[in-house]
């Protein structure tokens, strides 16, 4: 007796047929057709001076904070022409820089710059950096070991794009306040407001 073997399709429920190849290539020329539209309409720049409004405020709570934990000075120095903010560990109280203290240095990002672009003046003054303060060259903020500020001051933030144009939807602004040594973040859109 012999047995015939048959090979018959039966019906899979679960769908486990794979994709074809020509599928495949559909998907990825339907994505990139979309992201070739919408690529343009992304405002990067933006996004950069968020981002960077973002580590500078939380560069100053920071260093706000580590005077207070370690009971000496921090130094914020404001490095406009280089487009980046040094924090400074005083560990002596003298305002230099000393052998064996702590110095960091970060970048704004690209294409930020400090500045206001086109937006009007905030509150706290008219340059890019407000701080009359000078320690090692650069126009300053102190956070004591109380937490207070050494001044009342603080910073605009803007795109290239927006300080060679005069544009202002780039204009961002940080406030701090002496007595608390708070930070404050704010952005220019027809006016400035609080910004989270």
């Amino acid at each position: 007796m012999t047995h015939r073997v048959t090979t018959q399709r039966r019906f899979d429920p679960h769908g486990t047929r794979g994709v074809s190849l020509v599928e495949l290539l559909t998907v990825v020329v339907i994505i990139g057709v979309m992201v070739a539209i919408a690529l343009p309409r992304i405002d990067v720049s933006r996004y950069r001076v968020n981002s960077a409004m973002q580590t500078a405020g939380l560069l100053l709570i920071s260093a706000q904070q580590q005077a207070v934990t370690r009971q000496h000075d921090f130094v914020v120095g404001f490095d406009a022409p280089n487009g980046s903010i040094r924090v400074h560990q005083d560990a002596n109280n003298d305002g230099k820089i000393d052998a064996g203290e702590r110095v960091r240095n970060w970048p704004l990002g690209d294409n930020v710059v400090f500045g206001r672009g086109g937006a009007p003046a905030f509150a706290i003054g008219q340059p890019a950096v407000t701080f009359t303060q000078v320690r090692e060259g650069l126009p300053s903020v102190i956070f004591h070991r109380s937490g207070s500020a050494s001044e009342y001051g603080g910073f605009y933030l803007t795109s290239r794009r927006s300080a060679l144009g005069g544009l202002s939807r780039d204009a961002r602004a940080i406030e701090v306040e002496r007595a608390t040594g708070r930070a404050t973040w704010y952005r220019y859109v027809n006016q400035w407001s609080k910004d989270f």
